[in-house]
């Protein structure tokens, strides 16, 4: 059951992070980067830094200024289903 549970939260988190990095692709331009990352809640001068690093789409996903942007919170409001969530639900139903 523990290794489980630990699968299922690596496999959440990656979920988020995926869809964090499929964002970042639609914002083709650093322009729209920086301006999407400010409606998001980040600083200028963070937001700016963040859209021209010059990194890839996968890094950033998994970086703090997008976990900053796209918290598991923002995921949830969506109704994403937590794995985890949902195994433990399914285990006190029975």
């Amino acid at each position: 059951m523990t290794e489980g549970k630990g699968i299922l939260e690596e496999l959440d988190g990656w979920l988020r992070r995926r869809l964090r990095c499929i964002q970042w692709r639609q914002w083709k331009e650093p322009a729209t980067r920086a301006m999407r990352l400010m409606q998001r809640g980040l600083t200028e001068q963070r937001a700016r830094e963040s859209a021209c690093n010059g990194r890839g789409p996968w890094w950033n996903a998994g970086a703090s200024h997008m976990n900053d942007a796209f918290r598991k919170a923002f995921f949830d409001q969506l109704g994403l289903i937590s794995l985890q969530q949902e195994l433990r639900r399914l285990n006190n139903a029975s």
